[in-house]
């Protein structure tokens, strides 16, 4: 891995998973730093609403998927076309501004320093309460316990690892076999998982997000279900760094790489 300052400017795809975001995706779109973005694709998971008419009105460039197949299966699509189209970094940014999309220039600061080959967005490093900021007190519990259950295992001490906002350095993409991953919510923690397999370096920086009627929101069952298949991908890439079950799903997709310490 090419842990080095980037000498040149790196071209930075933002890359958006949308399923009926028609009421918040040019707000989103108009609040991207333009000088920092050099392309901006969008994947549309079988959206019902106005999603695809904004997008083009907007002049995105467009993949479509011609149903629903989920969260997970959306961003093997977007990672996918960013990769060939060329990019150095890549950023997911939720066409549901939920996120601050004029955060983008800090979130790819670490990568293009070479301090970093993930970054995350995190909602609980900026010293505000996302229950303040409107996160319903259970999902807040979950996601203490879980992040700290991921940090026990990954042995790393991140604030948090259930966040949609995140950039990756090219070569990172290159490397995780996130195809293997499932298409739906929990493919954000697979990836993860991946990354730290590989040995990438992972960092944060503070992003203070919003709740409201539009931002997308998982239900409490459909938030119960995710933590339990985290429960199940940590257990099996523990059983996978111990040598007791190896997975396929986080072996390197490339034959040589270094595990940092």
């Amino acid at each position: 891995m090419n842990a080095q300052r980037m000498s040149v400017s790196p071209k930075v795809v933002v890359v958006m998973p949308a399923y009926n975001a028609g009421r918040t995706l040019r707000m989103t779109y108009e609040e991207l730093p333009k000088d920092a973005v050099n392309l901006v694709i969008l994947v549309d998971d079988g959206s019902t609403d106005t999603t695809l008419d904004v997008a083009r009105q907007l002049g995105l460039e467009i993949f479509v998927h011609n149903r629903n197949y989920g969260y997970g299966a959306n961003q093997k699509t977007c990672y996918a076309e960013a990769i060939r189209a060329g990019a150095d970094v890549v950023v997911m940014v939720h066409p549901d501004y939920q996120y601050d999309p004029t955060l983008v220039p800090k979130i790819i600061q670490p990568i293009v320093d070479g301090t970093a080959d993930v970054v995350l967005g995190s909602r609980l490093a900026s010293g505000v309460s996302p229950m303040a900021q409107g996160m319903p007190w259970w999902k807040f519990v979950a996601n203490r316990f879980l992040t700290g259950v991921e940090n026990r295992i990954f042995g790393l001490s991140l604030s948090e690892y259930h966040t949609g906002y995140r950039a990756f350095r090219r070569d990172v993409l290159e490397t995780v076999n996130f195809a293997a991953n499932s298409d739906g919510f929990v493919f954000d923690q697979e990836i993860v998982g991946q990354v730290v397999a590989a040995g990438f370096r992972i960092a944060e920086i503070p992003v203070p997000t919003r709740y409201f009627p539009e931002a997308s929101s998982a239900s409490f069952v459909a938030s119960s279900v995710y933590g339990l298949r985290i429960l199940a991908m940590l257990f099996w890439f523990l059983l996978h760094r111990r040598g007791i079950r190896r997975s396929r799903r986080f072996d390197s997709l490339r034959a040589r790489y270094t595990r940092l310490p």
